[in-house]
């Protein structure tokens, strides 16, 4: 019987899943803090790990870069409200297998974890070896869509032009605007499509490690090296290495990654020797990168280095030509690896796709489309089988604005949900807190953020 790892502090809820999961044949076990689910993790050793995003004494995000630094290959599934779908889309691309939002749908629940666990066969049947972690999902989109517009026949302009020379590239756009599949292209149609794509999230880094993955570290360099590594930079040779998420590494690596692009060599942790590599560099962010530099957290040199080109990944709102192309491709892509035959969707279902402003871009979409595709017994897909953000009017692109600051967006709602929470409890900050699924150190605090008045 596979053994299930389940975090969620709201105790009613974790039992609904738990009573759920059992039925359908699994071991859980349920815990309801970060501190709890690291100690289970080691004693024991679940199969799959779900969490929910907020809780009381962290996020869920702790727990799935603890998994994926400790216990590569275990799967892991992020719950998270709909306020909360760029952090899901963040989770995705750092290694996580896949997210749902709440409420939580049963169908999509036990599909997700038996897809979970049919990858995790299949990987282990095969004897592959294991990718980096921040690359895992590099293909689970599927092929690359070049778009109609303007704008995407300008950025495709972009990559033939910059793809047969060696330039450093910095693709830059919000996340789930595909900046992975933008750099693959890239590389794709280089002079190094032969040789390996290696992509790495930053953000997925350790600082203490994060030198050791991208440059290797030689034995006895540190507590527990205890052998010889080779790092992403000399595993890429006479190929691309992908960073994404460039703004986190911390400065001592930015040094190492700055002498490694002028000098194009490197040296492992706790070596005293050079290494010449041969690879080209994309880099995606974001972040403004000249903004960080000016906090002094960011080498503008290293900036300058890298930015010898950039690419805008437009977001998906900005597209609205394109949107049912990638509705048609992940609607065919659904109905192929679910077993169906669901024809399209309803006129409602494509009005309401039209005016939502969809802050987790095609990622987002892609899982609206598949979980769509899966509550559908029969016929057209209909708005009753849609996630509940996607009909609230402070998503619609008519109240957001395609030129409005997506995190003002997000925390202006954050701000109007707390108020009328408060308000709603008579501003019992206990009750408060536990409504909106936070402890209450996270509720003060965006109190004081949001000069919330009492």
């Amino acid at each position: 019987m596979k053994k299930i790892l389940l975090i969620e502090d709201d105790l009613t809820y974790s039992k609904i899943i738990k009573n759920f999961l059992q039925a359908n044949s699994f071991e859980v076990i349920p815990v309801q803090k970060v501190s709890e689910a690291f100690t289970c993790i080691e004693k024991e050793n679940p199969d799959l790990i779900i969490t929910d995003y907020r809780l009381p004494d962290g996020t869920g995000m702790e727990i799935l870069e603890r998994a994926i630094q400790d216990y590569p290959g275990k799967p892991v599934i992020l719950i998270t409200n709909y306020s909360d779908i760029r952090t899901a889309v963040k989770a995705m691309k750092m290694g996580a297998f896949e997210y749902i939002t709440k409420p939580v749908n049963p169908d999509e629940l036990l599909l997700t974890v038996k897809e979970s666990f049919k990858k995790q066969s299949s990987d282990q049947e095969s004897n592959a070896p294991l990718q980096n972690t921040s690359s895992r999902n590099a293909n689970a989109e599927g092929a690359y869509v070049t778009g109609r517009s303007a704008q995407a026949q300008k950025m495709e302009e972009y990559i033939q032009l910059v793809a047969p020379t060696d330039m450093s590239v910095i693709v830059l756009g919000e996340s789930g605007t595909g900046k992975e599949f933008i750099s693959k292209r890239i590389h794709e149609k280089s002079n190094r499509s032969k040789g390996p794509f290696i992509a790495i999230d930053c953000g997925a880094l350790s600082k203490e490690l994060a030198a050791s993955e991208l440059f290797g570290h030689v034995k006895g360099a540190f507590t527990g090296a205890l052998d010889h590594k080779t790092g992403d930079f000399e595993s890429a040779k006479g190929g691309t290495i992908f960073l994404d998420e460039i703004g986190n590494l911390s400065y001592d690596v930015q040094i190492k990654l700055l002498r490694a692009i002028q000098e194009r060599k490197i040296r492992k942790v706790g070596g005293n020797t050079d290494i010449h590599i041969d690879v080209r560099i994309i880099v995606a962010t974001n972040e403004d990168l000249i903004e960080a530099s000016k906090r002094g957290e960011f080498r503008e040199d290293l900036y300058h280095r890298l930015n010898e080109f950039s690419i805008h990944a437009t977001p998906l709102r900005d597209r609205p030509d394109e949107l049912f192309d990638f509705v048609d491709k992940f609607l065919n892509e659904s109905n192929q690896s679910l077993n169906k035959q669901i024809p399209g969707f309803s006129d409602e279902v494509i009005e309401i796709f039209s005016s939502y402003s969809w802050p987790g871009n095609i990622r987002e979409l892609k899982n609206i489309v598949k979980r769509a595709v899966l509550l559908t017994k029969e016929g057209m897909v209909q708005k009753s089988v849609l996630p509940v953000q996607l009909v609230l009017p402070e998503y619609s692109i008519e109240e957001t604005g395609a030129a409005k600051d997506l995190k003002s967006s997000f925390e202006e709602q954050e701000k109007s949900l707390i108020i009328k929470t408060l308000e709603e409890v008579r501003y019992n900050k206990s009750k408060a807190a536990k409504i909106l699924n936070m402890d209450r150190k996270t509720l003060y605090n965006k109190i004081e953020k949001y000069s919330i008045q009492s």
